[in-house]
């Protein structure tokens, strides 16, 4: 993709951008369509061909069952075919396509038996009786489906507002910075864990963090908004990223002792702090135990910024003491901080090798934040063929310059 090909991001989407090693995607088949008009209300999805079949199965049954008892005689029936299309039909039509089923059903069974001349029969009757029984059942499961699907919707937005109250969405600009963020878990349909991320303007920079919570379940959802409103207060109040770092540590020190069993002495969080000062090219970086940050630069070259010195995570104070200490690097124009869990790093593929963020963004240089993000999540994805082990948080702030384009250089 030439420097020249894209002016915005929605055009930079529909060309498709990819990461070193990706097939060069359809053009028309981009991430996003942005300059398009969109129509309005939820987007339809397409049905696959299995679900196409499904759908289509009760129908198919019936079908199947009436050719059957037209062409056999008059003793052989097709009943077990008969029961099987309303009870298919149940967990996937509507309620009133289940009732029309289970009719279809009686009227088709009664029809045939008066053709063949066999309805005053015993065993045609309890046939009869089987099926239309199993035609009110199908309806009665029906109601239970989609009384247990409306509480599982409730559930689902529960969560979402959860997760919007302890993990907002950062904005797209802060003081300047472009900002993307992305929370990807590991369980399906959950929406938050114990993996976290914050951005915080204040009169010293911006100040970001992202972390990852020990443990799962509630207990780690609580951590995550003790360290999150905890850096919020701090990073306003505080006159160095050191003193957040350490204001977050009595936080998480307060919150032990209000936990029980494991968590109360072996509960802590890996966690890195940034620091983008207003007006300078540099970043500050406080780094606790966490993978380093990737800076991206406009000419496709990255580098990690590690720690000099190792510190132990947030809420291990007691173990010992060591000063935290901010370390300085260069962050031009046009350049962008990526910050991520082990989530990222730590995805297997089918042969057990590791997630490589550095190896595979080399090369790579992205205009907005967002695209990053899209793309690094869509990746890693394919890579741990979508059965991701640990939730992953990304953050991406981006200086902007002016006069630049997306670009990918290959390897």
């Amino acid at each position: 993709m030439g420097p020249g090909d894209v002016e915005d991001e929605g055009a930079y989407a529909r060309a498709g951008g990819r990461l070193p090693g990706d097939p060069v995607p359809d053009p028309g088949l981009g991430l996003g369509d942005e300059g398009q008009p969109t129509p309005s209300g939820p987007p339809r999805r397409r049905r696959t061909p299995w679900q196409v079949f499904v759908h289509a199965l009760p129908v198919l049954l019936i079908a199947v069952a009436i050719l059957y008892d037209v062409l056999t005689p008059r003793y052989f029936t097709a009943g077990p075919l008969y029961t099987a299309a309303p009870l298919i039909a149940a967990p996937i039509y509507s309620r009133r396509g289940t009732a029309l089923t289970g009719a279809a059903v009686v009227a088709a069974v009664v029809a045939l038996q008066i053709g063949k001349g066999v309805i005053h029969y015993v065993d045609s009757l309890t046939e009869l009786i089987t099926i239309a029984t199993v035609a009110v059942l199908a309806v009665l499961v029906n109601g239970l489906v989609r009384r247990t699907g409306e509480r599982l919707v409730s559930v689902r937005e529960i969560a979402e507002a959860a997760q919007r109250a302890v993990l907002p969405e950062p904005a797209e600009r802060i003081a300047g910075f472009e900002i993307a963020a992305c929370y990807e878990a590991a369980q399906a349909d959950a929406f938050i864990g114990g993996d976290l991320y914050a951005v915080q303007d204040s009169a010293r920079g911006v100040r970001v963090i992202v972390g990852d919570v020990r443990g799962k379940g509630m207990g780690a959802v609580a951590a995550v908004a003790v360290v999150i409103g905890a850096f919020r207060e701090a990073a306003e109040q505080e006159a160095t990223l050191e003193a957040v770092a350490q204001r977050l540590e009595r936080a998480l020190a307060r919150e032990g002792t209000r936990r029980e069993g494991l968590d109360a002495f072996e509960g802590f969080t890996t966690a890195v702090l940034a620091e983008l000062p207003h007006g300078t090219g540099t970043v500050r970086i406080v780094n606790r135990g966490h993978p380093p940050p990737l800076l991206l630069y406009p000419d496709g070259t990255l580098s990690a910024l590690p720690a000099r010195e190792s510190a132990l995570p947030l809420g291990m104070g007691e173990l010992g003491v060591w000063p935290d200490r901010a370390e300085e690097a260069p962050f031009p124009g046009g350049a962008t901080l990526l910050l991520y869990t082990d989530g990222l790093s730590e995805a297997r593929d089918a042969r057990g090798e590791f997630y490589d963020p550095h190896a595979r963004l080399a090369g790579c240089a992205f205009r907005h934040p967002a695209t990053l993000l899209d793309l690094l999540a869509e990746d890693v994805r394919r890579h741990s063929g979508g059965g991701m082990a640990d939730d992953m948080a990304l953050l991406a702030v981006r200086r902007p310059r002016r006069g630049e384009q997306d670009q990918c250089h290959e390897p």
